[in-house]
Formats: structure tokens, sequence, C-alpha cells
């Protein structure tokens, strides 16, 4: 097993929900209670904060999932049924809010996690109807995929998504890891028996984790996933883990109230 050696805390939340990474070294984290947003550095200075509870542009109601470029941060407001875009010092620039369309296809309500493709769209994990829709950076609607015409691909319970480094879709559904092309087709399936309940993909590092232990895999649509446990060494046992990446040769591990940061062993 890989091995990782603890190095420092960082950071100070009531209940993290998640955490990115921005090519820059950014760490921006969402907040449940708060339902703020913060950006530190790899020192774990907070620059800035944002949000606040409400349904007002640059509020939150539940903030779930964080996705960070090296310009822009979007966030999923679950209760708020949208998604809002900041800039790389969470000044509020956009939302997206499709719930009342009239188009079936382009709705998306709670949304639990965001990313974005290396061609520049958008794709938001649509929890209330076990689908994941994709938009231009303009906000104007691509398409939907694993949906109920999915087939043996259809999402039944899905948590959250990342996107690799080739533009194909890593979902997390209760029961498997759903892969999808970059023009939303099924194109593989690896079940993870329950075994974890959150994964992140980030500078092509695959994550995953449960609440007490974080594990890594290479990425492959042909040999699947192979979950790896990490040895995480020099602290107490982790519990209640939230989410966990790796930047930097460091695995950042998220909890509800710091982030672990471990450096790897040689």
């Amino acid at each position: 097993a890989q091995q990782y050696i603890f190095q420092s805390e960082i950071g100070e939340f009531s209940n993290a929900s998640s955490f990115y990474i921005s090519p820059a070294g950014y760490i921006y984290v969402t907040d449940f209670d708060s339902d703020e947003i913060y950006k530190l550095d790899t020192l774990g200075v907070l620059l800035k904060e944002a949000g606040g509870y409400g349904w007002n542009s640059g509020s939150f109601d539940d903030p779930t999932g964080v996705y960070a470029t090296t310009l822009n941060i979007y966030v999923c407001d679950k209760n708020n049924n949208r998604l809002q875009s900041f800039d790389k010092d969470l000044n509020f620039v956009s939302q997206l809010f499709t719930r009342e369309s009239d188009n079936d296809d382009e709705i998306f309500g709670y949304p639990l996690s965001c990313a974005v493709s290396r061609q520049g769209d958008l794709f938001i994990l649509d929890s209330e109807n076990n689908r994941v829709v994709e938009f231009d950076l303009f906000g104007n609607f691509i398409r939907n995929f694993g949906g109920y015409d999915a087939g043996r691909f259809q999402l039944s319970k899905p948590v959250t998504l990342s996107a690799a480094e080739n533009s194909t879709m890593f979902v997390l559904d209760n029961k498997n890891i759903v892969i999808f092309d970059n023009f939303g087709n099924g194109i593989a399936s690896f079940p993870h028996k329950g075994l974890i309940d959150d994964m992140n993909i980030v500078f092509g590092n695959f994550t995953a984790s449960n609440d007490t232990t974080v594990f890594i895999s290479t990425i492959s649509t042909n040999d699947g996933i192979k979950l790896e446990k990490v040895e995480l060494k020099g602290s107490e046992p982790l519990k209640n883990i939230v989410s966990a990446l790796v930047f930097n040769h460091k695995f950042y591990v998220l909890l509800a109230d710091r982030i672990v940061i471990f450096r790897k062993l040689n």
C-alpha cells in the first residue's frame, strides 16, 4: 500500500461538505452549517470567505459540491436548485437555474456535484432526476445522460461526479462507478460494493474515501478502478472523512471541521 505521513492540519470549519484545489494550489471548501465557501492556501491561511444562508446571488442553502478551474469556481447550491459561479477570489459571476424550464431535458434539481471538462463544458449531477446534465460555459443546454434511457448505465442514486483528463466522466452511483464518454454514452461500469461514498479526480489522480479510509486508483476504462487502500501514518485514525484528494504528492483529507495533510513517504 502507498504510505503517507502526517504533515499538518489546516482550516476550521463547522460542517464541511466538499472541497477542491485549483491548478494554482488554492483550496476551496464549502460548509453546510455556515452556508459559506472558503478560499485557503495550502498553509491554511484563510484568504476569502463568501456566501451565507439565503437565495440571493452569492448566498447558499446547503452548498454541496465545489469545482475549481484556474479562473472560476463552481458551487452546487443544492436546496436552491442552482449552480453558482464565482471568480477565483469568490466574487459572484453568474448562476444557472433550469428547474422551471419548458425543456424537460435541461432541468436539474438538488444538484450534488459539478465538474468542467477539458473542452470547457459544465456537468451537473442532477440528484432529483438521477442523471447528469451538460451545458456549455454560457449555460446553453447540450445534453443529459445516465437517465432512464441509458440502459445498463442508468444511474440509480448518484452521489458525485468527476471528469478525467481525457474528458470521460466518472459518476459514483450507490453500487457502481459508471463511466461515460464525452458524448454521454455509457462505456463501463465497475462495482465498488459500497466501499466508498466519495471520489475525486484532480489532475489525473483518482482518490476515493469512506468514513475512515482513503483509496487511490489508476484510471483505466478497460481495467476499471482498482481501489488501493492508502496508509496514513503519524496521526490518530481519521473518522468522519468527507472527501480526499491528491495534489503535488500530498494527500489532503477533508474532515467536517478541518483538513489533514499527509506527505508521501518514498
